[in-house]
């Protein structure tokens, strides 16, 4: 369904879109400047034109409040791509710019903590005030800028987990242990046996979620064992995984890649996930021993698509061609496509801006 909110998106090449540290809100990064968009309703809340911006390559935002983290990109660009702009929609202008010696691949925020990622480094800082370098680490050649941050202050787990030296590890750093210029002791967990495709790390920061190259598995790991707690199976071909997220309960998992359908697996209670029934004759072995998704809908095939869980068990999928789906599982594995036939006003927190 291409419904009004973004149907405007479809027109004005949209090159990234990301969600906000609880889904609840994504912002759509596109050629022609920034919009960002309430989930449930949805609804657009902010527009940022090209001339103010130029056109925009990623954006993140720190929840639902004024700050908003930009990188330029696409072909009318304001600024460098080693540049990050924080914006201030309050004060309605550029509050802060950190320049890098490379381009920046990611960026993450917490209240406490910004993190850039550039091709083989990663730079932890303080914030808001002051924000200072508190630690860098050189990294694994990372293009595609793989790197996730607990996104709660109140986590259990405050971590950041990035692709480690060893091809296929995901190192994780402890970021209450470290203090100012040193970082904590690395530690890798050995994930996959290919380069790293996705990345994800729920609410509490005790959860990380893996997939390579091949795109044939994700895999979940206790951050703080690094014992790998469950294998799910996406698909039989390879494929690109373009996303990851868990629950905010971290009950399930979703998934989004190339082959055009987003795939929910259950992550706290497994015999929900479907299972073969060859296996009862020991045929295929490991394989026939995988879990695959409790369910799973299609969008767009081949069409680049951001997922994430929406309320009273909704998966939410955003696609580069402007549409945007909205399905309803349930334990059984049924998956229906919810209707959007009205929208509610929406009650924002003081400090909210979006």
């Amino acid at each position: 369904m291409k419904l009004p909110a973004i149907a405007d998106m479809s027109r004005k090449d949209v090159i990234n879109i990301r969600f906000n540290q609880d889904q609840g809100c994504f912002a759509s990064c596109m050629e022609t400047g920034l919009r960002i968009y309430n989930v449930e309703p949805l609804v657009e809340k902010a527009h940022y034109d090209v001339e103010l911006m130029g056109s925009v390559a990623q954006c993140e935002m720190l929840y639902r409040t004024n700050i908003l983290a930009i990188v330029s990109g696409g072909s009318r660009t304001k600024f460098a791509d080693n540049t990050l702009l924080l914006y201030d929609d309050c004060a309605k202008k550029f509050v802060l710019e950190l320049t890098f010696n490379s381009s920046i691949r990611a960026v993450r925020l917490k209240r406490d903590k910004l993190v850039v990622a550039l091709l083989t480094q990663i730079h932890v800082f303080s914030f808001p005030t002051p924000t200072q370098r508190l630690f860098s680490i050189e990294t694994r050649t990372n293009p595609k800028g793989l790197c996730e941050m607990s996104p709660l202050v109140s986590a259990e787990r405050q971590i950041v987990v990035f692709p480690g030296h060893n091809l296929g590890s995901v190192q994780i750093v402890d970021l209450a242990s470290t203090e100012n210029g040193v970082s904590s002791a690395p530690i890798w967990i050995p994930a996959h046996k290919n380069e790293l495709a996705c990345i994800a790390l729920n609410q509490q920061g005790t959860r990380i979620a893996t997939a390579s190259i091949q795109g044939t598995l994700i895999r979940v790991w206790d951050s703080i064992s690094r014992t790998k707690l469950v294998e799910l199976r996406r698909g039989s071909d390879p494929a690109n995984v373009q996303c990851i997220n868990f629950s905010n309960d971290s009950d399930y998992l979703c998934c989004s890649s190339d082959k055009g359908t987003v795939h929910i697996f259950a992550i706290k209670n497994t015999n929900l996930n479907r299972k073969m029934s060859i296996t009862n004759f020991g045929l295929l072995g490991n394989y026939g021993d995988s879990q695959w998704a409790l369910a799973n809908f299609t969008v767009p095939p081949e069409c680049a698509c951001v997922c994430a869980f929406g309320p009273n068990n909704s998966v939410i999928a955003i696609c580069l061609d402007g549409t945007f789906h909205k399905y309803v599982f349930n334990n059984d594995g049924n998956c229906n496509r919810e209707a959007f036939d009205q929208y509610l006003d929406i009650c924002e927190e003081d400090d909210n801006i979006y």
